[in-house]
């Protein structure tokens, strides 16, 4: 069973930096630290200086029923993810779990066994080939498209999401979302991030001219996907641009 999450948790992104959450409604602890409600706004010391993750507001899957002053108390479990769109990793150290269900329990009943997807606690694998594609903007030779290919598996899966984050020559990046490509610049197939199957496999084609358009930089191509349970694996392609 799931833990609550509190403010001791560890919370960090994919770049290592540590998480420091701000509790909105401190009235319950555990073991000192107050449980984080959903809403709950957190700062990340990210090291990634080009494209700091920055921070996170914490959001519920809506698989418990706890609440604190009506908001949703916040799971260890709960997929969530950066500012900048990619996963937090979470660990709690307390024993604190919680049983409740979303739905009601009819009184003097017990709850209902948990479903195998909400037992499962193996994260998904995600992979993907090539691990990086380099690319050069004058030719020659002649620029190709840019094409990755991500492989997924999970017993119980549920969505995945695609970022990218570019990196570079200049002071700062910037994140987009390809979950659902762009059109006449990224296809991806398939898009939207569904995922029902427990292997999936997602062909990203971005075409030159938008790759050209990211400039200079050591690009960050990012797939996360997400298991009904809400624990997550993802995979870095890199996107080297060259004048």
């Amino acid at each position: 069973m799931p833990q609550l999450l509190t403010t001791n948790a560890i919370i960090t992104c994919p770049h290592g930096g540590p998480g420091t959450t701000t509790p909105s409604i401190p009235k319950w602890q555990i073991n000192g630290g107050f449980v984080c409600v959903e809403q709950d706004i957190g700062v990340l010391a990210c090291p990634f200086l080009i494209m700091p993750c920055g921070g996170y507001k914490l959001q519920s899957m809506g698989l418990n029923a706890t609440k604190i002053d009506e908001s949703k108390a916040i799971l260890v479990t709960d997929f969530n993810q950066s500012f900048t769109g990619l996963p937090l990793l979470i660990t709690e150290t307390h024993q604190v779990i919680d049983q409740s269900t979303p739905a009601p329990i009819p009184a003097g009943q017990q709850a209902p066994p948990q479903s195998p997807a909400l037992t499962d606690l193996l994260a998904p694998v995600v992979v993907v080939a090539p691990p990086s594609f380099p690319f050069k903007i004058t030719p020659p030779p002649a620029p190709l498209p840019v094409v990755f290919t991500f492989n997924l598996t999970a017993n119980h899966p549920l969505q995945w999401i695609l970022t990218l984050i570019t990196v570079p020559s200049a002071p700062t990046g910037q994140h987009f979302d390809l979950t659902h490509g762009i059109p006449g610049s990224v296809t991806v197939s398939p898009s939207g991030g569904q995922w029902t199957s427990p292997s999936l496999t997602v062909t990203v084609t971005m075409t030159p001219p938008f790759v050209s358009s990211l400039g200079p930089g050591n690009h960050q191509l990012y797939l996360t996907g997400v298991s009904q349970r809400g624990l997550s694996g993802h995979t870095m392609a890199t996107i080297p641009v060259t004048p």
